[in-house]
């Protein structure tokens, strides 16, 4: 119950102060991951297509939040906008 709550406010914040970026398809609602990877595969065999060069590179950040401070986390909330009440 509780997530929810705290869910609900930051997706506001975010949708308000458009912290996120139309390209940021994952974070986006009704758009996935799949979506993500067809927009990029469209992209990078156009660019094949064209004879340009590319460079792909794959970064696993699923344990990300493991390494992540907390209180550094924390902080970039509130330097984003967000109230202290709220990341309390």
């Amino acid at each position: 119950m509780m997530e929810q709550l705290i869910l609900g406010i930051i997706s506001r914040h975010v949708e308000d102060k458009k912290v996120i970026r139309s390209s940021q398809l994952v974070f986006t609602k009704g758009k996935s991951c799949l979506t993500n990877l067809i927009n990029f595969y469209e992209y990078v065999t156009g660019l094949v297509d064209d004879r340009r060069a590319v460079d792909v590179v794959y970064l696993d950040l699923s344990k990300t939040f493991y390494t992540v401070s907390h209180k550094m986390l924390l902080d970039k909330l509130l330097m984003c906008g967000l109230e202290k009440r709220t990341v309390r």
